[in-house]
């Protein structure tokens, strides 16, 4: 008797589908801590960026985010509205757009380091298994842009 071959189009077995749905499902556990905030996921990623390297200039944060400036453009006029950053033209350079936090972003800094602790929390998975996680995604970005 010969053993069923595996279908190389199941679902289940698609890498694609596993990151999809893994990714839908983490954002989703962060949207209620989120929204006390003024904030989206996307939003919360700049805001990241920005308070370990700020000041940055739109090309670095975009690299960082690996996000396309187009893409990155309404998230930060919609931080800038609502008080969280200036975008302002570099001094040193006039073709660049500096972003820098406001007093108020640099603030929201001590609110938002409640939030990788209940994430972990609301998981409920070992920290060593999530940093195992995030090395694994970390190899699979790698090789997918290098």
């Amino acid at each position: 008797m010969s053993e069923p071959v595996e279908d190389p189009l199941a679902l289940e077995q698609q890498v694609c589908f596993a990151l999809s749905v893994a990714a839908r499902s983490v954002v989703a556990i962060y949207r209620p801590l989120l929204e006390p905030m003024g904030l989206t996921h996307p939003q919360y990623l700049v805001m990241l960026a920005l308070w370990q390297h700020a000041p940055l200039s739109v090309r670095r944060l975009s690299e960082l985010l690996q996000l396309d400036p187009g893409t990155l453009s309404p998230l930060l006029k919609r931080l800038e509205a609502i008080g969280y950053l200036r975008r302002e033209r570099d001094r040193a350079d006039e073709r660049s757009l500096a972003i820098t936090l406001t007093g108020r972003g640099r603030e929201l800094r001590a609110e938002a380091e409640r939030i990788p602790p209940a994430v972990v929390e609301r998981l409920g998975m070992p920290i060593e298994d999530l940093r195992q996680v995030h090395t694994a995604l970390t190899r699979v970005i790698a090789a997918a842009t290098g």
